[in-house]
Order: structure tokens, then sequence, then C-alpha cells
């Protein structure tokens, strides 16, 4: 059996993604909020709305989240499916 290794390449870039304190407690929040915008997370995480930005945008471009445009608001929320269950399954410990 050939190992196929583009799933574990994309699999390791998911995780990457996540492996930051502050990226993992933003996909946490949204999993509980299913969408909010940068401001509201900023005064969550107490950090310069830059700061977040950033995460933000290595959050999108590993296709973890999404952004949706309204008027002058973007709200972000989960993309993909498969981070739902693996930041659940992180945070298990924390819920009991």
């Amino acid at each position: 059996m050939e190992p196929n290794i583009q799933s574990f390449h994309e699999a390791a870039e998911l995780l990457k993604a996540l492996a930051h304190p502050v990226r993992l407690c933003i996909v946490s929040g949204l999993l509980d909020k299913d969408s909010c915008n940068v401001t509201y997370m900023q005064q969550c995480l107490s950090l310069p709305q830059s700061t977040v930005s950033q995460h933000l945008a290595k959050l999108r471009a590993a296709g973890v989240i999404e952004a949706e445009r309204s008027g002058l608001e973007v709200r972000y929320r989960i993309r993909n499916e498969r981070v739902k269950h693996l930041v659940r399954a992180l945070t298990a410990s924390d819920e009991q």
C-alpha cells in the first residue's frame, strides 16, 4: 500500500495553520459564534487589530476560514468541516 503523500502534505499544512494559540483561539471562537468580524475578535483577544488580521490572513490562505463582506463589515466563518471536527477534538478536554 503506497501512502498518498499529497494528503499528508495537506493535513500537515492544515495543522501548521492551527498550530498557534491565537489562531486556535480564533477558530474555537468561530465554532461558538458561527461568524464574527475582526473588531469583535480583537476585543475578545485583547490584541491589536493588525495582529488579529495577520492571523486571519494565515487562516484564510490555508483554507481554514472564509470572509464575507457586507458593506464595510467583513465577517469570518470556518470554511473547512474537517477543521471543525479537529478543533472540537482538540478543545474537548477544556469543556469537561
